[in-house]
């Protein structure tokens, strides 16, 4: 009966894995589709702007 048991649990989990990533990107796809439509820009707070230019910094020095 252990063994039918360990046979149940995977299947489980790897639906459950699927399902959240397909919510992610569905989530992902809607959120874009509204910034599209609505041209909404993301406002980046000034820690996220200067990792974003140490990196490109990096890359090309």
């Amino acid at each position: 009966m252990a063994e039918k048991g360990k046979s149940v649990v995977l299947p489980v989990v790897v639906a459950a894995v699927f399902a959240g990533l397909g919510r992610m990107v569905v989530q992902k796809i809607k959120a874009d589709r509204a910034a599209k439509e609505n041209r909404i820009s993301v406002h980046l707070d000034e820690s996220i702007r200067a990792r974003i230019s140490d990196a490109i910094r990096h890359r090309h020095g």
